[in-house]
């Protein structure tokens, strides 16, 4: 298993999904993407793929997450890298898929969903912290 091309290929596929929802949100291949959750469930696949194989070629019976020091040890492979990116992918999109969903249910303009679907494509938790203020005060907002 090539860790780097692995690494490239699901970089690059995971753009399409997002420019999706960040430039086509309504189109119906959109929401059918967002209703069904295909990236999701392939990154998810993939995630599982890995992972067992990882399992199975070291021999090891997964990360030790009881110290920092553990954990560092065991994102020091590129394979353990790889699956732990993959993870970060999928909960990501899974995260942008929400707020996109629940933006259009509730009405808050795309123009202020943008920013937060940016941010959380880089920052997953910073992404959906502003997304979460933008709801509350559009939500409040519409309320008076």
């Amino acid at each position: 298993m090539d860790s780097q091309l692995l690494f490239k290929i699901f970089n690059g596929a995971i753009l399409l999904p997002w420019a999706l929802l960040l430039f086509l949100p309504k189109w119906k291949g959109t929401q059918r993407m967002i209703e069904w959750k295909f990236p999701v469930l392939f990154l998810g696949l993939a995630y599982f793929v890995l992972l067992i194989n990882d399992l199975g070629t070291t021999g090891n019976n997964g990360i030790d997450f009881s110290s920092l020091e553990a954990i560092k040890t065991a994102f020091g492979r590129d394979e353990v890298m790889l699956i732990g990116w993959i993870h970060y992918l999928a909960f990501d999109l899974f995260v942008g898929m929400w707020e996109s969903v629940d933006a259009q249910k509730n009405g808050l303009p795309h123009y202020l969903l943008v920013p937060c679907l940016v941010l959380t494509l880089m920052y997953g938790p910073l992404g959906f912290v502003l997304y979460w203020v933008f709801r509350q005060f559009f939500a409040s907002s519409k309320k008076r």
